[in-house]
């Protein structure tokens, strides 16, 4: 077996990790960033982690496909009073409703299988 191309594999330490901020304008949050590995990957879908820094929080949005996320670090709330806890690993059914709040912040690997939209849509 060859080695793997260095093009072909990226490493980052989550400790070092630049995420990239959402865009308020875009997106409605506020102090929420993402780290994406896959360059062929539209932002919201595949793997990708995500970030909240403290007291902000994610939109509403609705799932197109499911969802399925790992708390890292840290705590997050759903709106409806579920918390979500470091260790907890949480799926979410397509169509399902939603949107987060972290009062002390929190790092959250995230797997979506389609891209969110509006609740409204």
């Amino acid at each position: 077996m060859k080695p793997v191309n260095a093009q072909d594999r990226r490493v980052v330490n989550l400790k070092d990790a630049v995420f990239t901020p959402y865009d308020p304008e875009e997106t409605g949050e506020l102090g929420t960033s993402y780290l994406n590995l896959n360059p062929e990957m539209d932002q919201g879908v595949g793997f990708y982690i995500y970030r909240m820094a403290p007291g902000s929080h994610s939109a509403p949005h609705r799932h197109g496909g499911a969802e399925e996320f790992y708390v890292i670090e840290g705590e997050l709330r759903d709106h409806d009073g579920t918390l979500y806890k470091a260790g907890d690993v949480v799926w979410l059914a397509p169509g399902t409703v939603h949107n987060s709040y972290s009062e002390n912040g929190c790092t959250v690997a995230v797997f979506s299988q389609v891209r969110e939209d509006s609740p409204d849509e």
